[in-house]
């Protein structure tokens, strides 16, 4: 499975009002692992950015003034999602703004990303797992144990690097990500390592756990369950065959 956790700054909402992407930014997963490659642009919207917009990603119109237009980037972006599962915190909103502007360029065969991409709504998994909670970014952070500390302003980049950390904690995965060029082959996939026995050595004791060790250990698996929705992997190992189908 190859995932792009995207996320979008803009120059304020709803996009019916005109409003317009200023920055994309996206990281991709294969085998729920950081490969290292990213898609990241500043855009010029053509439009003043509201105050309420600026105060969240502090991103200013001098700023975006020497930046590319969608139309600049639109190929390189599709090519980069393009077959992807899209992981992406409150989807509607961003998907409606790279829809329109796939249409204001006159790209309407990817006006809808739906038919390029599947899209997992990340906000929606969280509200299904966490009713009645805040379950916005900052949140799901403190919640999952994520690092957020460099977080001042909204980014794009920064939050979906920051996303795909949730991601993979709120459905119980690694989120120690091994990045390309960490001894990998470029896939972000690390090369095993050969067998070595050594010869002569005295097999180590084998120490059992008490029962108040087994106990603690039950505790912290029942805290994985709640926290990923449904039973961790050596608690299905040891139901019966018909509760684990």
């Amino acid at each position: 499975m190859r995932s792009v956790v995207l996320d979008t700054e803009t120059t304020g909402m709803p996009v019916s009002d005109g409003h317009r992407i200023i920055e994309i930014g996206a990281v991709e997963l294969e085998g729920r692992r950081l490969t290292g490659r990213h898609f990241h642009v500043y855009l010029q919207p053509d439009r003043e950015i509201d105050e309420g917009a600026f105060a969240v990603h502090g991103i200013s119109s001098e700023f975006l003034a020497d930046k590319p237009r969608f139309r600049d980037v639109a190929d390189e972006f599709f090519e980069f999602i393009k077959g992807a599962q899209l992981i992406i915190h409150n989807a509607a909103f961003d998907v409606g703004f790279i829809n329109n502007e796939f249409a204001l360029i006159g790209q309407t065969e990817r006006a809808d990303l739906s038919e390029h991409c599947s899209i997992l709504d990340s906000l929606l998994m969280a509200r299904e797992r966490h009713p009645g909670q805040r379950n916005n970014l900052d949140a799901l952070c403190k919640r999952y144990g994520v690092d957020n500390s460099n977080r001042e302003l909204h980014g794009a980049l920064l939050d979906s690097e920051i996303l795909a950390d949730v991601y993979l904690a709120m459905t119980g995965g690694q989120t120690n990500l091994s990045l390309a060029g960490d001894g990998g082959d470029g896939s972000g996939r690390v090369a095993p390592s050969p067998i070595r026995r050594i010869a002569g050595r005295t097999p180590s004791m084998i120490i059992r756990a008490s029962d108040a060790e087994l106990e603690a250990h039950a505790k912290a698996l029942a805290v994985i369950a709640k926290a990923s929705g449904g039973p961790s992997v050596w608690q299905k190992l040891e139901m019966p065959a018909e509760e684990n189908a």
